[in-house]
């Protein structure tokens, strides 16, 4: 397929998109339509050319900002559209072209994925209805990790529960965790063991081995795992009917407490930002220090658990905002690993920042920090689903 590949990831009230080109060498176009369904709903994005435009869109909905961003593609038209959907349940294991049925299905999995789901399939729907000749994929997030065994995937539960409702772990970032092991493969010359860790505003850890993923920290939903932007991540399972109980907070109130309120923004009672972290850091402020070190113990904690699913470990991937540019986190990080015998070159850890692949060891086991690309990996597997469709 010669003709580009649009890949679209819809949110409740935003749309973010690239027009990715067959041609590595070819420039993409990108931009984020947000506030949509308001009055200062707007479109930010590049050209063909590299520079950037605003444009206001007042009151447009998905379909009408979806427009518009075909209009803003000066007449480079897409072959292919590629969603990402964020839950695929058991159901989807790759991605699959979109058709009634596929779309029956993942409304069946909104359950799973309240937030995001429902919001996936507007852009689908929008896209649908707008480029009705074009072949449409989905592209999940949890479909990478359908590999894991039952022992990684299965929770200590009554078997109902997993029968009759699916309640199992699931995994997300599953195109950045393909992406950035993928390219750690390229990179060492090798087909590994690799411990990736996606680290941002939302954070997971991921074994993978030969190119399949064995275990993931996320589970259920995105709240398992990791110290998060503003996520808890783990907590004792008791704490939910604890806060009930003692403080009579409702499912809601715990619900946006562990999501919206936790994490580094909690425990730092100051921003979720990890630059403005370490800034206040650096300056003494104590909550910031403690969740800066509360994040690093726990990436480092979830790698080492995860180690266990590893025939052989190569070395350790960082990738997303944090894992690209913070090169005292991953210092700390790699720090709390001594027996994984890993000696960090600090010159290029600190050299390497966002937008830049580099390796950062010194030898022995291998430390990468890679870009994530996860819209570049949808449209490769839009592409390859639609040639072995033609073939």
């Amino acid at each position: 397929m010669h003709a580009p590949t649009l890949v679209i990831n819809c949110g409740s009230s935003s749309i973010k998109y690239a027009l990715i080109p067959a041609s590595a060498e070819s420039p993409r176009q990108f931009g984020l339509a947000e506030r949509l369904g308001s009055a200062e709903a707007i479109l930010n994005g590049t050209d063909g050319r590299g520079e950037s435009f605003a444009r206001a869109l007042p009151g447009a909905d998905h379909a009408t900002a979806l427009e518009t961003i075909l209009g803003c593609l000066e007449g480079q038209h897409p072959g292919a559209v590629g969603h990402r959907i964020v839950h695929g349940g058991e159901r989807f294991t790759r991605a699959v072209l979109i058709d009634d049925d596929v779309v029956a299905e993942i409304e069946a999995t909104a359950a799973l994925a309240p937030l995001h789901n429902p919001a996936n399939l507007e852009g689908v729907m929008a896209t649908r209805t707008l480029f009705p000749q074009l072949p449409q994929v989905a592209v999940f997030d949890t479909a990478f990790h359908q590999s894991l065994p039952p022992r990684a995937y299965r929770y200590a539960l009554p078997e109902a529960l997993y029968r009759d409702h699916g309640i199992r772990r699931y995994g997300f970032h599953g195109t950045s965790h393909a992406h950035v092991s993928s390219r750690a493969d390229a990179l060492a010359g090798i087909r590994g063991g690799w411990l990736t860790a996606h680290l941002g505003n939302g954070c997971s850890t991921c074994a993978v081995w030969q190119g399949e993923s064995l275990d993931t920290s996320m589970g259920l939903t995105p709240l398992e795992g990791l110290v998060m932007g503003t996520r808890s991540g783990d907590v004792d399972p008791g704490l939910h009917a604890h806060l009930a109980r003692q403080l009579g907070w409702s499912l809601d109130d715990i619900d946006r407490v562990l999501n919206r309120d936790s994490g580094l923004v909690g425990l730092s009672g100051l921003s979720n930002d990890m630059r403005e972290l370490e800034q206040a850091a650096s300056e003494g402020h104590a909550g910031a220090r403690l969740a800066i070190e509360v994040f690093c113990y726990r990436v480092a904690k979830s790698l080492a658990a995860l180690s266990c699913a590893l025939p052989r470990l190569d070395g350790i991937v960082f990738t997303g905002g944090i894992g690209e540019n913070a090169s005292a986190v991953r210092q700390r990080i790699v720090a709390a690993l001594p027996h994984f015998g890993i000696a960090l070159d600090d010159d290029a850890n600190d050299a390497t920042v966002r937008g830049r692949e580099g390796r950062i060891d010194a030898g022995g086991p291998q430390l990468w920090v890679i870009p994530t690309d996860e819209e570049g990996r949808i449209a490769l597997e839009t592409r390859q689903l639609i040639e072995e469709a033609c073939a």
